[in-house]
C-alpha cells in the first residue's frame, strides 16, 4: 500500500504559493503601518487619514485600507450636551449663514475665542476663518478676553485681507461689545450672530478649536 502523500497548505487551499507568500508579506507591511499609525496618535491623537498620510509619508489610501482593516479610528473630543433656547428670537443680530449662499472666498468670516493654560496663567486665542477654504486669516492672543482682543483678530485680518461681507460670531459679551459692533460697522462688515446656547451655529469654528487643543494636548 502506498502511503498517501501529505498536501502542503497552499495544495488544501487550491491556492498558488506565490499567492500565500503575497498576503503574509502584505499582513506584515500592514501591521508596520498599525504602529507607524498609533506611534503619531501619541503625540497627535486627533490626525485623520490625510494627516496621518502627510506626517507618515504613505499614500493616504493605504492608510485608509489599513485603518479600516485595524478598526482603527482616531480620537474625538465628547461635546458637552448644551441645552437648545427655546426662543427663535435673537437678542441683537440675525443668523445670516442660513440664509447665504456661500459663492467666494472673503464672502464670510466666522470668528471666536479660546483659552489655554500656559505657564501657570490664562491667555486667550481669538481667531478668525474664512469659511470658503477654512483658513486662518487673523489671530490675536491676549492675557484678557475683553472686546480689543475679538477686535485685534478682525483689525489682523482685514490688513492682509479684503473685508468680508458678513462676519458671524456667537453672542457672547466680546462679540455685541460696542467696541466690537461699532468697528464691524464702520468697516461696512454685516454682522452675523448665532442664537444664544446654540454653539453649532458657528460649528466651523467650534470644530477647528476641538482639533486646535487635542492637537496642543489639551482633550478637554
Amino acid at each position: 500500500m502506498v502511503a498517501q502523500k501529505h498536501k502542503s497548505l497552499h495544495e488544501v487551499f487550491g491556492v498558488s504559493k506565490s499567492s500565500l507568500y503575497y498576503k503574509s508579506k502584505k499582513h506584515k507591511e500592514d501591521l508596520k503601518v498599525k504602529e507607524k499609525i498609533e506611534k503619531v496618535w501619541n503625540d497627535h491623537p486627533s490626525y485623520g487619514h490625510k494627516r496621518l498620510a502627510i506626517e507618515l509619508k504613505i499614500n493616504k489610501k493605504k492608510i485608509l485600507r489599513v485603518m479600516k482593516k485595524f478598526r482603527l479610528k482616531p480620537y474625538r473630543r465628547h461635546r458637552k450636551p448644551f441645552k437648545r433656547s427655546n426662543t427663535s428670537i435673537y437678542d441683537k443680530y440675525q443668523n445670516l449663514l442660513p440664509i447665504t449662499l456661500l459663492t467666494r472666498i472673503n464672502q464670510i468670516w466666522v470668528t471666536d475665542f479660546t483659552y489655554l493654560w500656559y505657564r501657570n496663567k490664562f491667555i486667550y486665542v481669538a481667531t478668525v476663518i474664512d469659511i470658503w477654504n477654512r483658513e486662518v486669516v487673523g489671530a490675536c492672543v491676549l492675557t484678557n478676553h475683553s472686546g480689543a482682543l475679538t477686535v485685534q483678530a478682525m483689525a489682523g485680518a482685514l490688513m492682509d485681507h479684503p473685508k468680508p461681507d458678513i462676519i458671524h460670531s456667537d453672542q457672547g459679551s466680546e462679540y455685541i461689545s460696542e467696541i466690537y459692533t461699532d468697528f464691524c460697522n464702520s468697516s461696512g462688515i454685516k454682522i452675523s450672530m448665532s442664537e444664544k446656547g446654540s454653539p453649532w451655529q458657528n460649528g466651523y469654528q467650534e470644530s477647528f478649536y476641538d482639533k486646535f487643543k487635542i492637537d496642543l494636548g489639551d482633550p478637554n
